[in-house]
């Protein structure tokens, strides 16, 4: 039976994010609810084999564990901080937590949901690892394909959304009149909600990839009038930023006036960084907008001034809040 204890456990790469996540939820919680931080530690051996040993007594508690995978501040890989987040799961299971969810904003392969060659599917693979390591429960947010859920036979996926905290900060700076722009077609379902939320119109980008090649586009055209207006580029993650800028010069050569950019995952992996820098100085990306769903230290802060970071910690708050609660949440995933 689970407990009323509500027991965070950091990761190392997620620590910075889940302390957050924890102070916002001691202000949500009552007299019922008591929330702590477990005391962990993640041991690297020298081949690089990795652990984590608990420190403290958890049976019967409602345990979350924190874990983002991509982390630009650490020399860990995604594959390293994936496993240490398996060792931490396995370590609550063995430790008899009443309930483990695994909070990892980013969701590990993401985009590998589906096969387009001889391949694996190895998002499947992924959440099968989560669930039989012993995960009753995933809190993601912005999955890049919501058909992942479906992978899961016994554990619940809750992918919430960055929208309502993204909807607020643009409003604070894009006072005239914009457009939003899909970056690609796939990302159009997330554009209209976007242009509806904010009352815009919407423009889109299409794109003709070649598969055989990485991170290669062969034609990029734009649907929709963007001419003397500033656009609101929405994407859920930008990677190298390669495809982001090549769109932010077609919206410029088809009239727009500034370009943003509006994403929840600014991995800027590959030197993505130096990219966005050269299109800020070229005058092609006025400003990108993340989250601290990926870390980024006040050096990077500092240094770019073309990037601007929100927190999507409060959310994840209140959605745990809920959870232990027994409250609905459908509100909060929307």
């Amino acid at each position: 039976m689970i407990n009323s204890n509500i027991s965070f456990m950091f990761c190392e790469s997620a620590k910075k994010f889940g302390n957050m996540v924890f102070e916002h939820l001691k202000t949500l919680e009552d007299h019922t609810v008591n929330v702590k931080v477990i005391e962990t530690q993640e041991v690297w051996f020298r081949n690089g084999e990795v652990k984590t040993v608990i420190k403290e007594p958890i049976r019967g508690d409602d345990i979350y564990i924190f874990q983002l995978f991509y982390d630009p501040t650490s020399d860990r890989s995604v594959n390293d901080n994936f496993m240490a987040l398996l060792t931490s799961i396995d370590a609550a299971r063995q430790s008899d937590a009443g309930r483990i969810t695994a909070v990892i904003p980013q969701f590990p392969y993401s985009r590998q949901e589906r096969r387009k060659e001889r391949e694996g599917i190895t998002a499947k693979l992924a959440s099968r690892f989560l669930e039989d390591t012993g995960a009753d429960r995933i809190i993601t947010i912005d999955i890049h394909a919501e058909a992942i859920a479906g992978f899961f036979d016994r554990a619940k996926l809750e992918n919430i959304h960055a929208s309502s905290i993204f909807i607020d900060e643009i409003k604070s700076f894009l006072k005239e009149d914009f457009v939003v722009v899909a970056p690609d077609a796939g990302g159009v379902d997330r554009a209209r909600f976007y242009a509806k939320k904010l009352e815009k119109g919407i423009a889109v980008i299409y794109k003709a990839r070649d598969y055989s090649k990485v991170s290669t586009i062969e034609i990029m055209s734009l649907i929709g009038d963007v001419r003397d207006k500033d656009v609101l580029i929405i994407d859920d993650m930008v990677d190298t930023g390669g495809t982001m800028i090549n769109a932010a010069r077609l919206l410029k050569e088809n009239g727009a006036k500034d370009v943003y950019v509006v994403t929840t995952f600014p991995f800027l992996s590959g030197g993505g960084d130096k990219k966005l820098s050269d299109a800020y100085k070229e005058g092609l990306v006025r400003s990108l907008i993340g989250t601290d769903a990926v870390n980024r230290d006040e050096a990077f802060l500092k240094e770019n001034v073309w990037y601007k970071e929100v927190s999507v910690t409060p959310l994840f708050a209140k959605v745990i809040y809920n959870i232990n609660k027994n409250l609905s949440i459908s509100k909060l995933l929307e």
